[in-house]
């Protein structure tokens, strides 16, 4: 596999019952790049992303991670190197922002054993990173919308992993709190050079802060590369079935939704 691929997937497919989801698709995921997948309700994307994650198991096709593949992996193993932050996520009321961050820990920590040193490095590190630390003795319950995210992606950084997917990580947000956690996840892959893998439903935002994109169209992918390259009106149309116009402004593409 070459250097630069962190995620191969191979003629997967998979299928609820006679209902087929995904039909014998195969992409590359570039390691130290954003991409985004993307596509109308019912395309696949969420099969895709939980296929990816471990959460469900191919029925047909193989999933490689720097050339192994995932279902030959042991989980331990596979959260020691993929980081997962998805789009529902629940904690106890009472539960702190360190205390909550600490679980992406836990890969790494012995049976009854406490936190080590490097487990407090790395916690101290997610903390900055995502500009929790003043609110770590904060119950998370009391946070906004954003910053209750911001505490999630911690977590997810906390396991010290070099891939993080992200699952819709703008859905219930207000615009502000959208770009600020859209921020964060250019700054994650631009100065840390994490490779990020997230599910967008903003076509606009997928453009801005992706690197490569995935649209996938009733269980096959439709397009895939650069969004300069791929996203034209006829894609949105193939993806979607809506006919909106792509205009250039100051050099970047944009959708007219309205």
């Amino acid at each position: 596999m070459e250097t630069n691929t962190a995620i191969v997937v191979k003629n997967l497919s998979f299928a609820y019952g006679k209902n087929q989801i995904l039909k014998d698709i195969s992409l590359h995921i570039p390691k130290g790049k954003i991409t985004t997948i993307m596509g109308a309700n019912g395309c696949g994307k969420s099969t895709l992303f939980s296929l990816m994650t471990k959460n469900l198991t191919p029925q047909a096709g193989s999933i490689f991670l720097h050339g192994q593949n995932i279902q030959e992996m042991h989980l331990q193993n596979f959260a020691r190197q993929v980081a997962i932050v998805h789009q529902y996520n629940s904690a106890a009321d009472d539960i702190t922002v360190e205390r909550l961050v600490a679980f992406g820990r836990t890969p790494y920590m012995k049976m009854m054993g406490g936190t080590s040193e490097e487990d407090e490095k790395y916690i101290e590190w997610a903390l900055k990173v995502t500009n929790m630390t003043e609110f770590r003795d904060r119950e998370v319950s009391q946070l906004s919308g954003g910053q209750r995210q911001r505490v999630w992606i911690a977590m997810a950084l906390a396991q010290n992993t070099k891939i993080l997917f992200l699952d819709e990580p703008t859905t219930y947000l207000d615009i502000r709190y959208q770009l600020d956690i859209l921020q964060l996840v250019q700054k994650l892959n631009r100065q840390y050079g994490i490779t990020i893998i997230m599910v967008l439903h903003d076509i606009n935002q997928a453009i801005h802060y992706s690197d490569r994109i995935i649209g996938l169209k009733d269980g096959k992918v439709g397009i895939e590369g650069p969004p300069a390259k791929v996203i034209t009106s006829k894609s949105i149309y193939q993806l979607y079935g809506v006919k909106l116009e792509v205009v250039t402004i100051g050099g970047e593409k944009f959708v007219l939704t309205v």
